[in-house]
């Protein structure tokens, strides 16, 4: 029961408050460029979600039994980007082959996941926070909730403020960081609910 509790502890932390975008500030870029459309926002985080998964799964493995029993732990960084990549390049076959319509969606997209920092901060953080590997999957797919809940929610405020009078030198970029700076205080009131 101990055991579920922090596993249980653990997803909630991650999502709300150690949230990648929000709090980690890791992987702004598609929580920016992404964020005009919830249908796109959705489709990008359940992809990243993914491959946050196969991620956490993968950095576990390859940093236990490769990189501590070599003691290669210096070669971290490139072995991850190396990993991402490929993950990726599955995703994408995997999504054209079964959902062409949601691989002309994500378009772009797709590729930019490879270069998401979010992904390859995921990477790093499972070895330095010693998780096991339920506990690094669990991280995992955390994370990608906690990133998809981020954009889903910014690509909803966004698309309500096209009916909104904002000032001429606010729109675009402006009024965007305005609420993306909102949300990580909104974020920041999680912190003090979940302590492990």
């Amino acid at each position: 029961m101990e055991q579920f509790t922090h596993i249980l502890l653990l997803f909630a932390s991650t999502i709300l408050v150690n949230n990648f975008i929000l709090v980690r500030f890791l992987g702004i870029c598609p929580f920016l460029g992404v964020s005009n459309q919830i249908g796109t926002a959705f489709s990008m985080g359940m992809a990243t979600t993914f491959v946050m998964t196969l991620t956490g799964m993968a950095s576990w493995l390859i940093n236990t039994y490769i990189l501590e029993v070599f003691n290669l732990q210096f070669l971290q960084t490139v072995i991850f980007i190396i990993v991402i990549a490929a993950l990726v390049q599955f995703v994408e076959m995997f999504i054209k082959k079964t959902s062409p319509a949601l691989y002309r969606t994500l378009g772009i997209f797709l590729p930019l996941i490879t270069t998401n920092c979010a992904i390859l901060g995921l990477a790093l953080l499972i070895p330095s926070e010693g998780y096991n590997f339920i506990e690094s999957v669990i991280f995992a797919f955390a994370a990608g909730v906690g990133f998809t809940l981020a954009i889903v929610l910014m690509a909803g405020l966004r698309e309500n403020l096209e009916f909104a009078d904002v000032p001429g030198v606010l729109k675009g970029v402006p009024i965007t960081l305005i609420i993306a700076g909102i949300m990580a205080m909104a974020f920041m009131g999680f912190s003090g609910l979940i302590s492990m």
